[in-house]
């Protein structure tokens, strides 16, 4: 027992050089030098970022509140991701415990009998404990590996919710949009049918021919047309809805299109808050993080691995019969060390290094995608708001050229096709500001998701 004393201290004091050599190191953060470069033509910088709003911040309509949080409630998806990450506080918790001795109780019994020689009963009952001294990094490096794979549960947890969050907005917005759509579409079936009424008259007074009578029920027909395929659209996006957040289709309660109210200006913040903020990011970090330890662990397969194990209990197996038996100490260290295994441990090192730096070349490229989906969400944003103000302005001229129009055909100096062409422009342009408006929206939304999602 002195032996193993004197072995086990020596062997511990053996440690901080051990793991001075490499076999356990902690995860630093690499140098990227494209983290400081990932956005062009940022608006100023003294307005919040989007990145510290959250949700509930940023939008602010009630209804759409409550669909996000029956979504966040319901959705499949989402609850599935969480499921993942319990499993990982399993594993977690798990390799945390693998630090203490292993205890388990055992009983053996035997009969045995020879020619010439009585019936020999034999027994051995008693808890046996195995510890494994973790001297070269193996249950450490186990451990923060099962920390970073419980991250990237985490972080794919919050990728979900984010993704369900921008999803949902999404197509509250775009249900808002064809909502509009279809009021102006309304609205102008109803000056089609008086355009009819009127041209008709005309007709009858021989102040126009029939085919203006029959380019107006025309664009009547246009207009019934594109309703039935609004309505069409409205229905099926309020089932797809329905579906994401895990409820059965109904009426979706929400409010209007004009009624919205965003930032005037937007902020990105700091390229690298996105390693912080952007879930797919520091899923990729805490990958890389992983694939890191699990090298460190390949590396201490080339090390010996210590075990102590020890039994105490009653026998009679040890020269005595007398019933019920004799304690039995029995104390073991044992001492493997890997010599030939195939190539298995070369190859598992090797294995574990390419992972690695395939594991850091995702996280490179996932830095690159999120200032690419950030800069593509500015140019959205940005391009809608200027397309909005020519809307604004090209509907006035509609609508005054609408009414001049009118006004020249009354006095006999226009026909009333050019009266039907200006309307038909201007249901045009009011349905693109529509769009635009939609298009300024998504921008947001679009932002919003590239930054991460905001704050919880």
């Amino acid at each position: 027992m002195k032996k193993t004393i004197h072995i086990l201290f020596i062997l511990s004091s053996l440690l901080p050089f051990v793991s001075g050599c490499g076999i356990y190191t902690h995860y630093q953060r690499p140098e990227l030098s494209v983290a400081d470069s990932l956005y062009f033509g940022q608006p100023q910088a003294d307005s919040v970022s989007l990145a510290e709003l959250s949700w509930r911040e940023l939008f602010t309509d009630s209804l759409l509140r409550q669909w996000i949080e029956r979504g966040i409630g319901n959705n499949t998806d989402l609850r599935v991701a969480h499921l993942r990450t319990v499993e990982a506080e399993a594993v977690l918790q798990s390799s945390r415990l693998a630090f203490l001795p292993s205890v388990s109780f055992g009983a053996q019994g035997g009969i045995s009998h020879a020619n010439g020689n009585s019936t020999k009963h034999t027994y051995t009952v008693g808890p046996t404990a195995e510890w494994e001294l973790d001297i070269f990094g193996r249950q450490r490096n186990a451990k923060e590996g099962a920390k970073a794979a419980l991250g990237q549960s985490r972080a794919y947890e919050q990728a979900v919710r984010t993704q369900l969050v921008a999803t949902v907005a999404d197509s509250y917005y775009t249900l808002l949009m064809l909502d509009e759509q279809l009021q102006i579409s309304r609205r102008t079936l109803t000056t089609w049918k008086e355009n009819i009424r009127t041209l008709s008259a005309l007709k009858r007074a021989g102040k126009t021919t029939e085919a203006a009578v029959l380019q107006a029920r025309a664009n009547k027909l246009e207009v019934e047309g594109s309703m039935l395929t609004l309505e069409k659209r409205i229905g099926e996006l309020e089932n797809s809805v329905c579906a994401l957040l895990g409820i059965a289709p109904e009426r979706m309660e929400r409010g209007t299109l004009s009624g919205q109210c965003f930032p005037d200006s937007l902020s990105v913040g700091l390229p690298l808050s996105l390693v912080s903020n952007r879930p797919d990011v520091r899923e990729a970090e805490y990958a890389l993080m992983q694939a890191c330890y699990t090298a460190n662990e390949a590396r201490s397969a080339f090390y010996p691995r210590i075990t102590l194990s020890g039994t105490v209990g009653w026998t009679n197996n040890a020269g005595v019969v007398a019933n019920p038996g004799t304690w039995l100490f029995n104390a073991v260290g044992s001492l493997v060390q890997p010599l030939f295994h195939k190539g298995e441990n070369i190859a598992r090192l090797k294995i574990a290094r390419a992972r690695q730096e395939e594991a850091l070349l995702r996280f490179r490229q996932s830095l690159l995608d999120a200032g690419t989906e950030v800069n593509n969400a500015l140019i959205v944003w940005q391009t809608a708001r200027g397309r909005l103000d020519i809307d604004r302005k090209q509907i006035l001229n509609l609508k005054a050229a609408v009414w001049n129009t009118k006004l020249l055909m009354k006095y006999g100096r226009t026909h009333y096709l050019e009266v039907l062409t200006a309307q038909q422009k201007l249901l045009q342009a009011e349905l693109a500001e529509s769009e635009d408006r939609y298009d300024e929206i998504q921008g947001v939304i679009a932002l919003y998701h590239a930054l991460g999602g905001g704050t919880e």
